[in-house]
């Protein structure tokens, strides 16, 4: 490394950053890997860094990106990430190097409000309840007051709220430049900004998208960078399987009839039978869910095509639904120069049918059309023109049966019907300019420091890896406890004697646990058994289950609640930062492996078994390591935390596999013995006195105590 790219005094005790920053304390960890990060920028290289808690990759990556200038893009895993970069990290470090580097924030056009869409249903005044139109009533204020639109700025009233749906934009009804309100769009504003700032913070999914909308020749949704930064990027092989595929919905569909119906009583009422097309549509949709009613008895459950009770009756009434909504399309397209609303809805039509199409068995799916392949006349159109089947559509057509899984999603009243890359590595490298840096970082890349499961998933390339172990000192903070007795975990009693081994681990406790399980049936289980045992005991210690509130309001109930004990799955093994005694116990019931009804991981199974590949070593179990890692990391998140790690499936110490897992997790102290796990929490408890807050400056960032 030349001493150009060395930006260690920057990091030093004498530093800007030891100046600056309340709390701020060098790493060597953190040190070494902001050296070898800049030499990546310099180098236009690729990095895979894993830097373990407490490391302080945030400030690792964000001092060299800010000292070597040009254009950058910090991609990050979650919103919430996103939004803590952005408003607190960056500015920050920007401060403490005094540096003129200007920063935007960029996401999805859903994440802001739209001018047109909240006139219109002002206007229309068809809400659901009362509720809906208090929440309409503040939006109102707000858009007069905001400067960026984000609804992330309305604390009031919940991002997943049904109400937004009613206020922003999609790529289906975003009326473009010809909206009355282009001027003033929050899309177009927080675009703008994003192409004339030195940072632009995003986020995978938008990302992502951005490389899906470059499959399509849409090149303008994010600018052009010399440096790629992706934090948590343990998350980008699957955040790539969702964006880099396609799904259609009965959601989908009954929008585009109800849209269509609106726009066509408003501005041709006269020109078809608007609500009798709508209708066909949305009785098609429902024969279409119908026709896999024998999946629908178990809401969420995904099947694969293949499964269908009938592919002839599925394959039939998905062919009224391309016809109905054929129908209503024309109409539409053969008005649209009336009004931007018909034109807009009507360009949807052959957008659906496009995705329809990947599952007519045995047919070429039509490429999406645009307004110059239809006759536009005043009236109702008699045919609406086939489009020529162009190389797009021959290619989509091929990924359906190489490469490519179908599945079907259901829930109580919709379908979804989805497909996606069985290997994302050839599209998500493809689009890499030359001349460009890409650092991936996160907690959690490697299978016991080998990174090659990650590396190959993502299809990259001359990639220089690093391991930046954590500062902790896991042996004295933490333990990892497997105890005895539990039935193996395909045992129907398993669950009970997990909870069973649980109660005593919790009474040494005294709550303040995280249960983290491997399936929403589990989480009620469990907390229902955990609910009995508390009564019986006489335990009024909050009990907390994923569902019952938001994820956000359920975590911060939890940290604010003494004895508490929250049990979740799925979202809540990352992203969860609760230091201090609010959490001093993390105890997970079965090892993470990826649940048998995932189609896409089926059919990579199936695929690597054909080539004569081991896809347990290959997938599954670098999987269920790197999701293990990540739900122990939620146990120590400073130098003055601990606790107790519990693994209730028995696998981890008993398989010859389970060597890989636990080698792979922090080097907590081990035992089996529940005896010891008590001695450990009455010594913590009792002989040293427990943490107040495990924080040394609740203002300061996170970044500041080298913890990030």
């Amino acid at each position: 490394m030349t001493e150009t790219h060395d930006v260690s005094a920057l990091f030093a005790a004498d530093g800007p950053l030891a100046k600056k920053l309340k709390g701020y304390r060098p790493r060597t960890q953190q040190t070494e890997l902001a050296n070898t990060i800049a030499q990546t920028i310099a180098d236009q290289g690729t990095l895979v860094a894993e830097a373990g808690t407490g490391t302080g990759k945030t400030f690792a990556y964000l001092v060299p990106v800010l000292v070597h200038g040009g254009k950058v893009l910090i991609s990050t895993g979650t919103k919430t990430l996103q939004d803590q970069l952005f408003a607190r990290d960056l500015p920050a470090v920007r401060t403490a190097l005094a540096l003129p580097v200007t920063a935007a924030l960029l996401k999805g056009r859903s994440n802001y409000l739209c001018h047109y869409h909240l006139e219109r249903t002002v206007h229309d005044g068809r809400l659901a309840s009362r509720f809906e139109v208090a929440q309409l009533r503040k939006i109102e204020v707000f858009a007069k007051q905001t400067r960026f639109g984000d609804k992330a700025e309305l604390a009031d009233i919940p991002e997943n709220a049904d109400i937004w749906n009613k206020v922003t934009s999609t790529r289906d009804n975003c009326l473009g430049s010809e909206c009355p309100s282009y001027r003033e769009c929050f899309v177009m504003q927080a675009r703008k900004a994003a192409a004339e700032a030195d940072i632009v913070v995003v986020n995978h999914a938008l990302f992502l998208a951005d490389l899906a909308l470059k499959d399509e020749g849409i090149t303008d949704l994010l600018p052009a960078a010399d440096t790629v930064v992706f934090d948590e990027a343990h998350q980008l092989p699957a955040a790539a399987t969702r964006f880099l595929g396609e799904s259609v919905s009965s959601h989908q569909l009954l929008d585009f009839a109800r849209d269509a119906t609106v726009a066509g009583l408003s501005h041709a009422r006269e020109s078809a039978d608007w609500p009798m097309m709508a209708s066909a549509v949305e009785q098609a949709t429902r024969e279409l869910r119908l026709s896999c009613a024998a999946i629908e008895k178990m809401p969420g459950q995904r099947s694969t095509f293949d499964a269908l009770p009938s592919i002839d009756a599925f394959n039939a009434a998905l062919k009224e639904v391309i016809d109905a909504v054929h129908t209503l399309g024309q109409c539409l397209m053969a008005v649209g120069v009336r009004h931007p609303d018909l034109d807009m809805a009507g360009k949807r039509g052959p957008e659906l049918i496009s995705l329809l199409g990947r599952w007519r068995e045995g047919q070429v799916p039509a490429a999406p059309v645009d307004d110059r392949q239809v006759k536009l006349s005043d009236g109702p159109a008699s045919a609406w023109e086939e489009p020529a089947v162009d190389e797009a559509a021959k290619a989509a057509e091929a990924r359906k049966g190489d490469g490519w899984v179908r599945w079907i999603e259901t829930s109580n009243n919709h379908i979804r019907l989805h497909t996606a890359p069985l290997s994302v590595a050839e599209a998500f490298s493809q689009y890499r300019p030359g001349g460009q840096a890409w650092i991936l970082t996160s907690a959690t890349l490697s299978v016991h420091g080998d990174f090659s499961h990650f590396i190959r998933q993502l299809g990259l390339r001359n990639v220089t890896t690093g391991l930046w172990e954590s500062p902790f000192d896991y042996a004295q903070q933490g333990r990892l406890f497997v105890p005895h007795g539990i039935p193996a975990p395909q045992d129907p009693r398993y669950t009970e004697g997990f909870v069973e081994a649980l109660i005593p681990v919790l009474a040494a406790s005294k709550g303040s646990a995280l249960v983290l399980c491997t399936t929403l049936r589990a989480v009620d289980k469990v907390a229902e058994m955990l609910d009995k045992e508390f009564r019986a005991r006489g335990w009024d210690w909050p009990l907390f289950k994923q569902g019952d509130r938001s994820r956000r309001e359920l975590l911060e109930r939890f940290r604010v609640s003494k004895h508490a004990v929250l049990v979740g799955s799925a979202s809540f093994w990352e992203g969860i930062d609760v230091p201090g005694d609010a959490l001093t116990l993390v105890a997970i019931d079965k090892l993470p492996f990826a649940p048998p009804d995932d189609p896409v991981l089926d059919a990579r199974i199936k695929a690597c078994k054909e080539r004569g590949g081991n896809a347990f070593f290959e997938y599954q179990l670098p999987e269920a390591a790197i999701a293990l890692k990540q739900g122990a990391g939620r146990l120590i998140r400073t130098e003055s935390d601990w606790g107790v790690l519990m693994v209730g499936d028995r696998r981890l110490v008993e398989k010859p596999y389970g060597k890989r897992l636990w080698r792979g997790l922090p080097p907590f102290t081990r035992t089996r013995s529940l005896d010891d796990v008590v001695a450990f929490f009455d010594e913590r408890s009792l002989g040293k006195g427990r943490a107040t807050s495990g924080k040394d400056d609740a203002d300061a960032p996170e970044d500041a105590a080298a913890v990030g």
